[in-house]
C-alpha cells in the first residue's frame, strides 16, 4: 500500500490493516490474478542476480515470481508503509522459492519516496490509482533504476474493451466500496473515474520514460501491463 492524501495516513493504514487478510487472499486468489503477477514478472524480466524493488508490495504475492525471476544471486525487496500486510509479507518471505529467502526481504516505506536509491528493476502491482501524483511517483522510479533498468505496471481500471465495458457499473461499485472511509465522500469525482485517470497517467508516464515499452490488456481489459526499458536521459 501506498500514501492515500485523500483520507490521511493513519486512516489508510487502518483501513488496510484491517483488511489485510481478505486483501491477501484476493490478491492471490481471485480468478487469473496469480497468472496475471507471473506474466508480469516474466514481462519485467529483472536481470538474473539483479535487484528488484516491488513497491507498494501489500502482503508480497509478487515476490515469490519476482525471486523466482532474479535467482538466488539477486535479491527482491518488498516496500509498504502499512503494518498490517507487511505482516503476512514476511510470513510469505519464508516460504519464499524453497524457503531459500535470503534475498527476499520486506521493508517498512512510502513508495512515493522509497527507502532505496539503486535496483535493477522496479515493478508496482495494483498501486498507480492510490498515487495523488503517478506520472511524478513514475519518474521517480524511473530514477532509480536508471538508464538500461526494468520499470514495470500492472493495474486495473475501468474496460474500454467491448466484452468488458458493460461490467463497469459493477467495477464501480466493488472500486468505491474498498476504499478507505474518508476518502469516498472528499472526492469531488467518483472513485473509480480518479482511478482510470491516475492509472492512465502512471502508464503514460512510463511511456514517457522507456523504450521497447511493451503494454498488454487482459482480464476484458480491465487489466493493464506496461514494461519497458529506462532510456538514456536525453
Amino acid at each position: 500500500m501506498t500514501r492515500r492524501a485523500e483520507g490521511g495516513v493513519a486512516t489508510t493504514q487502518a483501513f488496510y490493516s484491517r483488511w489485510a487478510r481478505l486483501y491477501d487472499t484476493i490478491a492471490r486468489r481471485a480468478p487469473g490474478v496469480q497468472s496475471l503477477r507471473e506474466r508480469a514478472a516474466e514481462r519485467l524480466a529483472p536481470p538474473d542476480g539483479g535487484v528488484v524493488v516491488d513497491m507498494g508490495c501489500g502482503t508480497g504475492a509478487n515476490l515469490p515470481s519476482l525471486a523466482a525471476r532474479v535467482g538466488p544471486a539477486g535479491r527482491v525487496l518488498g516496500v509498504d508503509f502499512t503494518p498490517g500486510v507487511l505482516e503476512i509479507a514476511r510470513d510469505r518471505r519464508l516460504n519464499t522459492v524453497a524457503g531459500d529467502c535470503e534475498h527476499v526481504g520486506v521493508v517498512r516505506g512510502d513508495a512515493t519516496r522509497p527507502p532505496v536509491r539503486d535496483a535493477d528493476a522496479v515493478f508496482a502491482s495494483f498501486v498507480s490509482g492510490m498515487l495523488t501524483d503517478p506520472a511524478s511517483v513514475v519518474h521517480a522510479w524511473a530514477d532509480i533504476v536508471g538508464p538500461g533498468g526494468r520499470l514495470g505496471l500492472l493495474d486495473l481500471a475501468r474496460s474500454t474493451h467491448p466484452v468488458g465495458r458493460p461490467l463497469n457499473d459493477v467495477f464501480r461499485i466493488v472500486v468505491r466500496g474498498t476504499s478507505p472511509p474518508g476518502t469516498r465522500s472528499r472526492l469531488a469525482t467518483s472513485p473509480a473515474a480518479l482511478l482510470d485517470r491516475r492509472v492512465v497517467a502512471a502508464h503514460r508516464a512510463l511511456f514517457d520514460r522507456c523504450v521497447d515499452v511493451e503494454h498488454e490488456t487482459h482480464a476484458m481489459g480491465y487489466a493493464r501491463l506496461s514494461v519497458g526499458t529506462v532510456a538514456d536521459a536525453a
